[in-house]
């Protein structure tokens, strides 16, 4: 259980984030939720209840993260669990990407979570105890047409995240990856607006839930025990 503990989650407002939030309020932590949607936080902070506030933000933004901490900070006075589970997905061949949504998905994908990353990761050594979440994903290992630059962000933000943990080690802070294979969420919704397939129109695809289990129980992890990286995959994938 997570009773006493601070959760913060990052891309609150919908899919992955939104199911890990109600999960991590069930086990007992109070969680702050992050996203750009107030309107969709708001309604989330609802239904959670007072176990919850809301934190409207663009993560895009350089000062993001200094503002997220002392927002949780000022709200909370500690932080014991960061998910940072915010991205976007773009898949498309080299010949048709948009370049003008690249930097934006450095941005968030990658440079944001680092940010993040960092900052929390300082106040929770202080403190002698934490546990940061980066949400990977299974394209960090697959090299399909369309996929190089989303992949390839995820495959530097779990270089990132594993050395991160080995420089933590020792510290009480963990720090772990989730990597989830084909989830049914929004993300999939907005690639079919823009005329591409989504991948869970050919199998079945897991639910946000799913992967919010994992989260819990990397969450939970007691002792000496850290749950460094846990691979998510439906059962009917195979890569």
């Amino acid at each position: 259980m997570l009773d006493g503990k601070v959760a913060v989650v990052t891309g609150a407002s919908a899919g992955i984030g939104a199911a890990t939030a109600h999960i991590l309020a069930s086990a007992g932590a109070r969680v702050l939720l992050v996203a750009r949607r107030q309107d969709r936080l708001k309604a989330l902070q609802q239904e959670i209840g007072e176990a919850a506030q809301f934190m409207a933000l663009d993560l895009s933004d350089p000062s993001s993260a200094s503002a997220l901490l002392d927002h949780a900070l000022a709200a909370f006075g500690k932080v014991d669990i960061l998910v940072n589970n915010a991205g976007i997905l773009r898949t498309s061949h080299h010949d048709d990407f948009d370049l003008d949504e690249f930097d934006q998905m450095i941005a968030v994908n990658y440079s944001a979570v680092v940010r993040a990353s960092i900052l929390f990761a300082r106040h929770m050594k202080a403190q002698g105890t934490g546990q940061i979440v980066n949400v990977s994903s299974i394209g960090a290992g697959i090299a399909a047409a369309g996929t190089g630059i989303y992949g390839g962000l995820k495959l530097a933000l779990e270089r990132f995240t594993e050395v991160l943990r080995v420089e933590l080690a020792g510290s009480g802070v963990r720090v772990g990856l989730v990597s989830p294979g084909t989830t049914s969420t929004e993300i999939f919704e907005d690639i079919k607006s823009r005329g591409q397939p989504g991948w869970d129109e050919f199998l079945p695809a897991m639910q946000a839930e799913d992967i919010a289990r994992a989260i819990r129980f990397m969450c939970e992890q007691t002792g000496n025990a850290n749950a460094a990286r846990m691979h998510i995959y439906a059962t009917s994938e195979a890569f």
